[in-house]
């Protein structure tokens, strides 16, 4: 296992669309939105980590499945 700390994706992603929510309200005093702000941050790097954990851990599977000739994923959404 790795020795960083595990994190929930679905919780994590709520959790962001909840901070999203109420930094779009405008309804938070500035110092309020700055901590909403920094939380969401660290959030967004945590799911990133783990996305990128997990991206890993499938080509390895792939790999070892006899898989060399992978093409990496192209998402048509991306700018």
């Amino acid at each position: 296992m790795s020795s960083k700390k595990s994190i929930d994706l679905e919780k994590s992603l709520s959790e962001l669309e909840a901070i999203v929510e109420e930094l779009e309200s405008g309804d938070l005093p500035l110092e309020k939105a700055m901590q909403k702000f920094e939380q969401g941050i660290k959030l967004t790097r945590g799911c990133q980590s783990a996305l990128k954990d997990a991206e890993q851990k499938v080509e390895i599977l792939m790999k070892s499945a006899g898989g060399e000739n992978l093409q990496p994923f192209e998402d048509e959404n991306e700018d």
